[in-house]
């Protein structure tokens, strides 16, 4: 017998991209575990599943560098099958199979029962929302619908995902319990637009009814909203926060500009003075709350007026959280059609220009809790420190609080009340009390 088919088969998740993706890994590690497969997430492994992203030129790059550096690896012998899955594979499957044939076989975004079969497992109907998570084991994301349904120029998303499509509020609940039983304290709400969540099951922005349907799971003591698009928000979602504890006082709504002409190129379906009624709406509602942003600068006809335009409106709203992208011209949207006109220099500089001006906002406001004490989720351990969340900050992406672990010992995935006595612009020091 050749010692080759002795070996155990180990199957490595490979995941890039954004949050959507690493809940999609999750899944499919869970199916294979459920059929017995030994699978790891970004360790060592004989065969390697890459999940890929295909959203701008930098993602895309990513994507294409790891599959190389896999199919080099077969051609090596360090690896036996490299498989490609996610949004790059669901846009480019002919260009790819052309360009880089060595790959076993690529899958696209919906593909998920075809992946499993290639990989000798069975996809299981009955493992409704049971996944293997990545995360820490305090949060968790939820992902709560597929798709979009928004006609946005600059975005492929729907290209790669499809039309919008919400999960039922009975799934996402037996999922959330699966996760609270797991030790899960913290739910992160994912979708391409929060916003539209219900409205092809329900007839009806149907957001607040599920938020009322998870803040009663015990064990889940934060639950944090993630891309919501701005028109059409259900403002019955803010009057639930303002009650409601378990629902972090925090969004993130991706803005992308605020000049009225580029929000009209980009088809956003809102204007300057209705996006910014929207967000003094919010912070009426609910006083205190963290607003995150996302802005994309360059855009096709983007004039040094409106990028005036769009710098003092950052000045002035104050964004708690805030991220800026250079535009990205992507194939086969509809803003593909118009000239790429802005120099990369130019986006680039606008861009850091824009993160200048937030850092200081940061600043400002982070000066602002020195002395101030919050309840904090404690993720991990790194170096000398713990390091914790308040409820006004997500996951890799926004401010982290730092506590001194030669004076102090907590228990990750675990809360704690924390005093701040110093920041940065974008880290909070403290001390339990």
């Amino acid at each position: 017998m050749r010692t080759k088919s002795l070996k155990k088969n180990k199957i490595n998740v490979i995941t890039l991209g954004c949050s959507k993706n690493v809940y999609d890994s999750e899944v499919l590690m869970g199916q294979l575990k459920a059929s017995g497969k030994d699978v790891a997430h970004e360790e060592e492994g004989n065969i390697v599943v890459i999940n890929t992203c295909g959203f701008i030129n930098n993602a895309k790059e990513e994507s294409v560098n790891t599959i190389l550096e896999y199919v080099d690896k077969k051609e090596q012998g360090i690896v036996d099958k490299v498989f490609v899955t996610g949004c790059l594979s669901e846009r480019y499957r002919p260009d790819l199979e052309a360009e880089i044939p060595n790959v076993d076989q690529y899958f696209g975004t919906t593909d998920l029962p075809l992946l499993l079969k290639a990989l000798g497992a069975d996809y299981k109907h009955e493992l409704l929302g049971e996944r293997l998570t990545t995360t820490p084991k305090n949060y968790a994301y939820l992902k709560i619908a597929e798709g979009c349904d928004r006609p946005c120029s600059f975005c492929a998303i729907p290209i790669m995902r499809g039309k919008h499509v919400s999960q039922p509020i009975e799934k996402l609940v037996k999922e959330a319990e699966g996760l609270a039983a797991n030790g899960v304290k913290e739910l992160i709400l994912i979708a391409q637009d929060l916003t539209y969540y219900g409205l092809d099951l329900y007839k009806k922005r149907n957001l607040a009814e599920l938020l009322e349907n998870l803040v009663k799971i015990e064990g889940i003591e934060w639950i944090r909203l993630h891309y919501a698009f701005p028109t059409g928000f259900p403002m019955d979602v803010l009057e639930l926060m303002k009650k409601e504890p378990k629902i972090c006082n925090y969004i993130d709504i991706p803005l992308q500009h605020i000049s009225d002409n580029i929000l009209k190129s980009m088809r956003r379906g809102t204007t300057y003075e209705k996006t910014t009624q929207l967000l003094k709406d919010f912070r009426a509602a609910v006083p205190g709350m963290a607003i995150r942003t996302t802005l994309i600068v360059g855009y096709p006809g983007e004039t040094e007026e409106d990028f005036q335009i769009l710098k003092n409106w950052v000045t002035e709203m104050r964004f708690e959280r805030l991220g800026c992208f250079a535009y990205s011209h992507e194939e086969n949207t509809h803003a593909y059609t118009l000239e790429d006109d802005v120099p990369e220099e130019v986006k680039q500089a606008r861009a850091n220009e824009i993160m200048e001006i937030q850092a200081q906002i940061s600043w400002d406001l982070n000066q602002e809790k020195i002395g101030e004490t919050f309840k904090c989720i404690i993720d991990r351990k790194e170096g000398p420190y713990f390091i914790g969340r308040t409820e006004f900050d997500s996951p890799d992406v926004d401010n982290e609080v730092l506590i001194d672990a030669a004076q102090h010992y907590l228990k990750i995935g675990e809360f704690a009340n924390i005093k701040i006595f110093d920041a940065t612009e974008f880290d909070l020091y403290g001390e339990p009390v």
